[in-house]
């Protein structure tokens, strides 16, 4: 009894240890990924799987992408799709674009699919764009007409993914900026405000004439405008500016000129000031000059006399002559 239940223990142990090195191996080895790629028609050995494990290739995501690309009928191999997805790329991606290109008749190499997934670029967006363009809608976009009113237009672009400048090509942003600085510099060369609203296809027309996608990773097939509005009057508001400005002028030429008058009328009057007391000096040296004359025998007392009467009779006649000139301007 011992020994059949110590050869039961050592049956169940060797089970045991068995399933664990089945599960370890299968967890490194994935059978059912080779199982899956043969039923498939992708002929791929069970050592290469291994490899991928050793240079920490996730199997599944090569395998996978190689069996949908033989289906599809496309010539790739298993060691591109490794090779890429070691360059850190998309390998699921670049294989769903190769397909997408191949339904439309689209020549593209998985070399340049590759280039363009480790570029950044979503390739497959690019060759679903190639197929169905995408429509890039501006917002509203300020230009002055010549007579100085403003503009504004909303313009939709209609582009297709140039698979040929995807690498190195700019992008949506850079269509965008040069679509507005066309509308901008059509709508500045316009006359008039009315001619633009008149006729919205003219900036269009026009701008889709300068070849704005070259350089870009797109190819512009139409440029509509979708809406047209007016803004300010801007040359008004500048004429208001300047008149304003203008008149902030002359009022500071005025007043320059006004504080010029009140300094040279404060100049005249202290020149005035300055004469009164030479006047007053000259008045106080009277007395002593006749003094002295007297004095020395130049003029007698009679002669003062004569000049102290023609005095009085002076200021009598000055006191007259302002009563006088009162009373008339009483009446």
């Amino acid at each position: 009894m011992d020994v059949v239940s110590g050869g039961t223990i050592f049956i169940i142990a060797v089970v045991v240890i068995a399933l664990i090195f089945l599960g370890i191996l299968l967890s490194f080895v994935p059978v059912m990924l080779w199982i899956s790629a043969l039923a498939a028609g992708v002929r791929i050995s069970i050592f290469t799987l291994v490899g991928m494990r050793l240079r920490r290739v996730t199997p599944s995501r090569v395998v996978n992408p190689l069996i949908k690309a033989h289906k599809a009928g496309l010539s790739v191999t298993i060691n591109q799709l490794e090779s890429h997805y070691l360059a850190g790329g998309n390998v699921d991606r670049v294989v769903n674009a190769l397909i997408a290109a191949h339904r439309a008749n689209i020549e593209l190499s998985f070399e340049r699919c590759a280039a363009i997934d480790l570029a950044g670029r979503d390739v497959l967006e690019a060759v679903q764009m190639s197929v169905n363009p995408k429509v890039i809608e501006t917002p509203f976009i300020a230009g002055v007409a010549m007579n100085g009113i403003e503009v504004k237009a909303k313009a939709r672009i209609t582009v297709r993914a140039n698979i040929e400048r995807l690498v190195g090509g700019a992008g949506e942003e850079t269509v965008v900026a040069r679509v507005g600085e066309g509308v901008v510099s059509t709508i500045g060369s316009s006359d008039s405000h009315s001619k633009v609203l008149e006729n919205p296809d003219l900036i269009s027309q026009t701008v889709l004439a300068k070849g704005l996608d070259a350089g870009t990773a797109f190819e512009i097939l139409s440029i509509d405008i979708a809406d047209v509005d007016i803004g300010k009057n801007i040359g008004a508001e500048l004429q208001t500016e300047q008149a304003e400005a203008d008149k902030k002028i002359a009022q500071a030429k005025a007043e320059e000129r006004r504080a010029m008058a009140v300094a040279s009328e404060q100049e005249m009057k202290a020149k005035v000031v300055e004469m009164r007391a030479k006047v007053v000096e000259a008045e106080a040296e009277v007395p002593l000059a006749m003094a002295e004359a007297l004095k020395s025998g130049n003029i007698g007392v009679m002669d003062y006399m004569n000049y102290k009467n023609i005095s009085a009779d002076t200021e009598m006649r000055g006191s007259i002559g302002k009563m006088t000139g009162e009373k008339k301007d009483d009446k």
